[in-house]
Formats: structure tokens, sequence, C-alpha cells
């Protein structure tokens, strides 16, 4: 009788083991994923979820809140502040990502192709921008901005033109365009070093061959670079354009949104209407918050639609 139990004995102790390390690994699990899982959670999921309640109230964050509805939607529609803003994001938009995009590729594309010994230092060089704070870029760019001792009026005048102290920043007529420098000087070095790696990656080979066949170095780019990390560019673009869309610091740093509101941006008035020193109104913010949502939903969806995924071998 002992001979006959010792096998089924000895075939259940793997079964505890097993069961033993899954339950190891679920605890492991857990306690990865918790902290990450409760600051999505706590400050972004919830944020979220509360912004689309407060946008069916009037509420300044002080007295008792008040249902309205979708009165803070139909008013939103007739802002025309808020068309004006949603104007110059497309601005920004369409701009600032072919800019940022463009110099990028051309930039790591250079790098990669000659392979300078200093392309370690280049790196550096490039994503020092990305290190700086936000503030510190807009305060370098409103010095160079300046009229009086600016440094881009110096430049032009070096040439022979006289600006007479004029104010980049104060004009409404420059003021939207000389605000795109900052942010494709801001947002290049990034994305230098992210087109560097995936270059990198791509076989000499294919370019040796093609040197061969005589190919120059924009064919080499069009033809050979671009079709083979056209996944990586698709994913930059995306992050640009969302960010674009959604991004105000450097507007409310350099011109918060002035002169006469030709800088105002989506975002910037949402900020505004929420925190403002003179208006606070968190319902109707909130409704701007949740027409942003769906812009950025909807520009995920055209990037997908007409710049879709492929997979790509090498």
């Amino acid at each position: 009788m002992d001979a006959e139990l010792r096998p089924a004995q000895t075939a259940a102790k793997p079964k505890k083991k097993t069961n033993k390390a899954s339950r190891q690994k679920m605890t492991f699990l857990i306690i990865a994923i918790a902290p990450s899982l409760l600051g999505y959670i706590l400050f972004t999921l919830y944020p979220n979820i509360m912004s689309v309640y407060y946008s069916f109230l009037e509420w300044d964050g002080l007295t008792a809140p008040k249902y309205v509805g979708f009165d803070n939607f139909v008013h939103l529609v007739k802002d025309k502040f808020v068309w004006r803003a949603l104007y110059h994001n497309v601005i920004y938009m369409i701009i600032v990502p072919a800019l940022i995009v463009f110099i990028s590729l051309l930039l790591a594309y250079l790098l990669n192709m000659k392979s300078y010994k200093e392309n370690a230092w280049y790196k550096v060089i490039y994503f020092f921008t990305n290190v700086l704070s936000t503030v510190v870029v807009a305060l370098l760019w409103a010095f160079i901005f300046d009229g009086s001792f600016g440094l881009l009026n110096g430049i032009i005048e070096l040439s022979g033109l006289k600006m007479n102290d004029f104010y980049w920043l104060g004009s409404t007529k420059t003021a939207i365009w000389a605000l795109v420098l900052p942010m494709v000087w801001g947002g290049v070095g990034l994305y230098v070093i992210i087109f560097i790696n995936a270059m990198s990656a791509i076989p000499k080979s294919l370019y040796e061959a093609a040197q061969l066949e005589g190919a120059r170095p924009m064919e080499l780019l069009f033809k050979i670079t671009i079709p083979l990390i056209r996944n990586v560019i698709r994913v930059c673009v995306v992050f640009v354009v969302l960010g674009s869309l959604k991004g105000f610091e450097m507007i409310m740093i350099l011109t918060n949104g002035g002169p006469e509101g030709s800088t105002d941006v989506i975002g910037l008035y949402m900020f505004n209407l929420a925190f403002g020193k003179e208006y606070h109104n968190y319902g109707y913010a909130s409704a701007i918050g949740m027409l942003l949502f769906v812009i950025l939903i909807g520009a995920k969806l055209i990037i997908d639609k007409y710049y879709p995924e492929e997979s790509i071998e090498f």
C-alpha cells in the first residue's frame, strides 16, 4: 500500500510548487505595478473624470457649484475667442511639427552618414536644449527677441537694415511667427537623437549597394533611410502634433497670448479661464478641456488613417 501511494504523493508536489510560484509572480507584479497604477488613477484618470463632471457646472472653485447642463458647451460654440485660439493651434500644428521632423531628419542623416568621431559630442549638444526647462528656454528667447538689446535685431542690423528697437513679440503681425523659432529650437534635439539611433540600425550594406548603383545622398535619404524608419517617424509626428495642440507653456511665458490675443492658443485660454487673476470658471474651462480632448483624439485618428503603421524588415 505504501508503495502504491508514493507515486501519487510525489506527483502532487510539483503542482504545489507551481501554485506557489504563480502566487509569488502575481504578488511581484502587483507590487511592481501598484505605484504606477495608483499614480495614473490619482493624477490622470480621476482628474479627467472630474473634468467631465465640472463641464456641466458653473463653478468658480469657491462658491457652491451650479448645474447648468450643456450651457457651457453652447457658449463654447459661440465663443469667438475659442475659435481664434484653435486657429492659432492649427497654425502651430502644421508648421512646428513639419519643421521639427524635417530639420531633425536632415541633421540625423548627415551625422549618421558621415560618422564623425565627434558624433557623441554632437548628440550631447543637440540634446542640451531638452535638458533646459521651458522657463529657461523662454527667457533665453525673450532676450533674443528684445527690441532694445536683442540678439536678433543686432544680427539683422549687421546687414545694414535699421530695426529701430522693433520688438518681435510686441507686434500682432510677427509675434505668432516668432514663437515658432523657440518651439522648433527646443524640440529638434530630442528627435535628432531618436532618428540617429533609428538610422544606425539600418545595415550599411544597403547604402553601399545603392551607392554602387550611382545613388546620390538625397536619393539614399528618401529611398532607403526614410522608408526604413517610417514607423519611428510616425511616432515622432504623433508626439509633436499632439504636443503642439495641447502645449502652451512657452507661449504663456513669452507673450501670455498677446499682443491682443494674436498668440493665444486653446490650452492657454483654458488655463486663464480656470486660474486667471480676474476670472475663474472651472466649469467652462473644463468644457473647453473636453473640446481639446476630442480634437486630440481626432488628430490621432487622422494620423492613424493617413499615416498607418507598417511592418518593415531589413
